[in-house]
């Protein structure tokens, strides 16, 4: 069946030159409503000569070019974008704490679309991320979808968190699922029973993040927070020309050296990545181990030397480390005899708290190291405070017990360093999303979302159903069955408090203090 331009008249007001293309189901249609008058599908009565448009079959319907169908429903005002920064959860007040401990908004399934829900809960889990869509000013045109997608699609996902900040029940991406369709054809193959087939997650992450990088422009110093006290600046450092350059940009230092050859000089080179891989083979246990394996590769390539191939052995460092470290767990792989895609369910445990400071260079662990220095001496403090809480309950002095207990109004420095924002100044990293698949093919199977709220609390978000889960059920994820396994984490930045000002005079006075 043919697609037709046709007119949709709403009131007083008439939309033409509407592309409908009757292959696929009227919801499309009524997405492309939904744009042009902000009537939601579900509140859409599209009528044609008596006929009432279903939202899963065209029936009746008789289209034919420039046809002009009947719509009513009312408009629903969007609201607005907030206009505060973003807050943390570690720096709410209780109150704000209590209003946030109601659950979030889930995506409604429109059929083998739990890899798409599941990457947007992930994505959004990104706080600076969310920030970033609330300033950006772009137009929503599906005419050019599909030659010019990132603008379109950067304006959907921005509109669609924007739903999401307000709403508690599931919502329908039926919009953005539509862009997405028109940008990359292959995320509308249809299976042979007629409904979209499973595609894969990490693809559909790795395709919305390549088109917010298109779009989004780097925060400029003037928008970051002030410089962590101390912390030494970036030697040689580039301003990064966009937000993913900033905020997901891990920088590698390598070293091509042939080891057949010694009078063949060692090639050296930079490399940006934008996700890291772990692979899964017999001795990785751990996602520590895998990322380390990564960082040393032997290869055999043309030597112009030997005027043959030869042996190369392929080393590398971080050299950059972004706020947020994306990791995708390497377990599909493509079985030619059976031609199918299959999976690795091997278990690879991975931590709450990932240190990488091992996998970096040299002169980045230097610059590194004042931070860690401070994480050193908030750890060292909260467990002097609490040994005195614990002598002072042992003693019976609840009242010294109550007043060496830390205080929860914490604030927190920044994480980056002062000339490169978006970085990662400690090496410091906390899991707080985790996107996992269930089943044996990446073409099948099940993507749900587990995503940190605050501490042990987490949320899990299978399409529409969302439940507060604990973080014990997430260290659960890491794979071994038929089980949810963990297939991309999300790592954000490590805090580090602030030392409260009378915290910081008491210590200062007692170094001042003579030793007898």
């Amino acid at each position: 069946m043919p697609s037709y331009k046709i007119n949709v008249k709403w009131g007083k007001e008439k939309f033409s030159d509407i592309t409908c293309n009757t292959e696929e189901t009227p919801e499309v249609l009524k997405a492309q409503m939904f744009a042009l008058s902000g009537v939601y599908p579900q509140r859409q009565k599209i009528m044609l000569k008596g006929q009432v448009l279903k939202d899963d079959e065209w029936g009746n319907f008789k289209l034919k070019e420039g046809v002009t169908l009947l719509m009513m429903g009312s408009a629903e005002t969007l609201p607005e974008a907030p206009q505060e920064k973003t807050v943390f959860v570690e720096d709410m007040t209780e109150e704000e704490l209590a209003t946030a401990m109601e659950l979030p908004c889930g995506l409604t399934n429109l059929g083998n679309t739990c890899y798409l829900n599941a990457t947007l809960q992930c994505l959004r889990s990104v706080p600076d991320l969310r920030e970033q869509l609330r300033s950006y000013q772009g137009n929503m045109n599906m005419a050019i979808a599909a030659s010019a997608p990132a603008e379109s699609m950067t304006v959907a996902i921005k509109d669609l968190y924007t739903v999401m900040d307000k709403k508690s029940e599931a919502f329908p991406p039926i919009i953005l699922l539509q862009l997405l369709h028109l940008a990359f054809p292959h995320f509308a193959e249809k299976s042979e029973h007629g409904g979209f087939q499973q595609q894969d997650a990490n693809e559909c992450w790795i395709q919305l993040v390549r088109l917010l990088q298109q779009k989004l422009p780097a925060v400029k110093p003037s928008d970051s927070i002030p410089a962590v006290e101390g912390a030494p600046a970036a030697a040689g450092a580039v301003a990064k020309r966009t937000f993913v350059d900033q905020y997901f940009g891990c920088e590698f230092e390598s070293m091509l050296k042939c080891i057949e050859s010694e009078e063949e000089p060692p090639v050296k080179s930079k490399e940006t990545f934008y996700q890291l891989s772990c692979f899964i083979t017999q001795e990785v246990k751990y996602l520590h181990t895998g990322l380390k394996n990564r960082l040393q590769e032997s290869l055999v390539k043309s030597s112009p030397t030997l005027n043959r191939d030869a042996q190369y052995l392929k080393e590398s460092k971080i050299s950059r480390l972004p706020g947020y470290l994306i990791v995708q767990f390497v377990r599909f792989y493509y079985k030619e005899k059976e031609a199918i895609s299959a999976k690795i369910l091997k278990d690879i445990k991975y931590p709450m708290t990932l240190d990488t400071y091992e996998l970096c260079s040299p002169e980045l662990q230097e610059k590194l190291v004042p931070v860690r220095d401070k994480f050193k001496e908030m750890e060292d403090r909260n467990l002097e405070l609490a040994q005195k809480a614990k002598d002072a309950a042992k003693g019976g002095n609840k009242s010294a017990a109550v007043t060496t207990e830390p205080k929860k109004d914490v604030k927190y420095l920044p994480y980056d360093f002062p000339d490169d924002i978006g970085c990662n100044n400690s090496g410091y990293y906390e899991l707080q999303a985790v996107l996992t698949h269930q089943g044996r093919s990446s073409s099948s199977g099940h993507y749900v979302a587990w995503v940190k709220k605050i501490r042990d609390e987490w949320i899990k978000f299978d399409d529409d159903k969302v439940t507060p889960v604990h973080s014990e059920d997430i260290l659960k994820l890491s794979g071994g069955g038929d089980w949810h396994c963990a297939y991309v984490v999300v790592y954000g930045p490590k805090r580090l408090e602030e030392m409260p000002p009378e915290t910081k005079k008491a210590e200062e006075k007692s170094e001042d203090v003579p030793m007898e």
